[in-house]
């Protein structure tokens, strides 16, 4: 079972639930993430079902439940309704019922496995021909693991009756950007379409020539600037992961035009508020360089983030391990909520107070 849908990302984000055997005893082991941090749990039949109770009764909105038999799907809605959708599964009948792990102790589940070789792991260089993680690509595979997870989160926000439009802003060499297709398209049968934009005209030809390979037939890649682009009308998901400074905020912004979904962006090299900041108060504080460079870099983050939720998105900002670039990274995924939110009055002032003009703000 996977709970998901979190109001309160600060006290939790995902909770997975799984059946395990103790000294002859069936226990259920919860495992919690809360950002970077994973706590395990056991408890009994009980306690558990009152803990479940609990959780989406104030903390989770999604339930995703798979069993040998039966898959099912809770739902709560702001106003606490609930709403249960259940599917038997074919092999239902006892004799094909896939043997359930009991076992207390056991390797991290990827989406990707390790030992199973994935067509475009191996041309990158991550995998071996034989399944194998290289060495020294390790950090890489995790990562796009969890970048699947991420996704894996808000698959049921992306339309299931037509095609899937994606576009991936400042896509670079694509590992990931191939990730998601392989998952989207291979393992969950969605009808997609991505685009991949870069500037690095020899990135572009690579990633094409790949995908050709590949056979990933609706998977392009376009040489181009974010701020001008105007390939599409309507885009149900963009990503934007590494769009460098202001580049994520003209992501974010065709993002909110086009109505999209969902947005994953990454953001990096925060540089704008960083020249902007100006605070008598808090000057005692910025007076540090490197310190008044970490504080602009999130406070631009924050405030991007209230920004698309005054747009009606539901948006966190979560950790996001990319070893390529810096030990931890921010992720903003915001899903598209119902409608427009009243404009506060609190971006309006911490960018008094500091004296900063976001350039999101202004885009938007």
């Amino acid at each position: 079972m996977t709970l998901s849908g979190t109001v309160d990302p600060v006290r939790a984000e995902k909770v997975k639930v799984r059946p395990v055997m103790i000294r002859d005893e069936l226990l259920f082991q919860e495992t919690l993430y809360r950002g970077t941090q994973v706590f395990h749990t056991n408890f009994g039949w009980s306690e558990m079902a009152d803990r479940l109770e609990g959780y989406m009764g104030s903390l989770f909105q999604q339930a995703q439940i798979n069993s040998a038999i039966l898959e099912a799907t809770a739902l709560v809605s702001r106003k606490g309704k609930v709403t249960i959708r259940r599917k038997q599964k074919q092999s239902a009948q006892k004799q094909d019922r896939p043997a359930a792990d009991l076992a207390h102790d056991r390797s991290r589940q990827y989406i990707l496995k390790e030992g199973k070789p994935v067509d475009f792991l191996v041309s990158l260089g991550v995998q071996t021909p034989d399944g194998r993680i290289a060495k020294a690509k390790y950090a890489k595979f995790r990562q796009i693991n969890r970048y699947l997870e991420f996704i894996e989160d808000i698959l049921d926000k992306l339309p299931k009756e037509r095609t899937i439009r994606i576009i991936d802003f400042g896509c670079g060499k694509s590992y990931l950007t191939f990730a998601m297709y392989y998952y989207l398209h291979t393992l969950q049968g969605r009808d997609i379409k991505v685009t991949g934009l870069d500037l690095k005209e020899d990135v572009i030809q690579h990633c094409n020539a790949l995908a050709q390979k590949l056979g990933y037939d609706e998977l392009h890649f376009e040489q181009g600037d974010i701020s001008g682009y105007q390939g599409s009308d309507k885009v149900d998901m963009v990503v934007s992961l590494h769009a460098c400074d202001k580049a994520t905020d003209y992501a974010l912004e065709k993002a909110v035009k086009w109505g999209a979904e969902v947005i994953l962006a990454v953001p990096c090299c925060q540089h704008e508020l960083n020249g902007q900041i100006h605070c008598d108060t808090l000057q005692p504080i910025l007076k540090y360089g490197v310190i008044k460079e970490r504080m602009a870099a999130l406070i631009t983050d924050a405030l991007r983030a209230d920004l698309l939720e005054q747009q009606g998105y539901d948006t966190q900002i979560l950790e996001f391990i990319d070893m390529e670039h810096t030990p931890k990274n921010l992720m903003i995924r915001a899903v598209k909520g119902k409608g427009m939110r009243p404009r506060t009055a609190s971006i309006d002032g911490v960018t008094e107070f500091l004296q900063v003009k976001p350039v999101l703000k202004e885009l938007l």
